[in-house]
């Protein structure tokens, strides 16, 4: 049975009605963004991030893991002491809401500009490995998971085996093993209905192909809403 994260103490700022709660749904979020920066400190407290493909697999903890790779020449993993703590953040699509397009404007003008976007936060402790059979492992892991949509995925096999250990000597593996989930879809929940109508209809008609998918995502937000009202 797979862990609930309702109810979990989340230290992302998350305001209730913006909070994604189902782990399938997050899961599934992460698998279609196929990448995350992943955060962590060195011994002075400075900040280190390397933005890296990942794949979340079952682990040691009940969430599992993150898999990632990164070159051998980033100074961040060497910095990394096995497990040290890390934040992975996943980014999703983003949008600037101007209050032009809110209904409220004309009735009160009480109204400011706001973001729109879903974002994800992993955090978790993290390892860092060397070793060339469980490089191969990560490498065909992650290499199958974004190959599965072509006509004709391509397989780490299919390069000459002397090139590909070159390669593996290149990196490092990375493992994050998760202990929490924080999700977040901040899509104007907390504004009435007929703001929210002039927020879809304005990105609607939008050049900006994120502006688009964010109001596909509010669309979709409202037909749940009504189905449960």
């Amino acid at each position: 049975m797979q862990p609930d994260i309702e109810g979990m103490a989340f230290n992302m700022y998350m305001p209730k009605q913006f909070e994604v709660t189902e782990l399938d749904e997050v899961k599934k979020f992460v698998a279609q963004v196929r990448s995350a920066d992943l955060i962590t400190t060195d011994n002075s407290g400075q900040p280190l991030a390397t933005l890296m493909p990942c794949l979340w697999l079952p682990g040691k903890t009940d969430f599992g893991q993150l898999v990632m790779h990164m070159s051998r020449g980033n100074d961040q993993w060497k910095s990394i002491s096995d497990g040290q703590l890390g934040l992975a953040i996943v980014h999703g699509v983003q949008a600037y809401i101007s209050p032009n397009n809110y209904a409220s404007k004309s009735e009160t003008g009480k109204v400011v500009p706001t973001w729109n976007y879903t974002s994800v936060h992993l955090s978790g402790t993290v390892t860092v490995t060397h070793d060339t059979q469980e490089l191969l492992q990560i490498v065909e892991e992650l290499t199958d998971h974004h190959e599965k949509t072509e006509i004709k995925p391509w397989q780490v096999s299919d390069a000459p085996e002397d090139y590909i250990a070159a390669q593996l000597r290149a990196i490092v593996g990375v493992r994050l093993e998760i202990n929490k989930v924080e999700a977040k879809a901040k899509l104007n929940q907390n504004r009435s209905s007929a703001d929210r109508a002039g927020v879809i209809t304005a990105l609607e008609e939008s050049s900006n192909p994120e502006d688009l998918l964010i109001a596909n995502l509010m669309s979709a937000e409202n037909d749940q809403v009504n189905r449960l009202s």
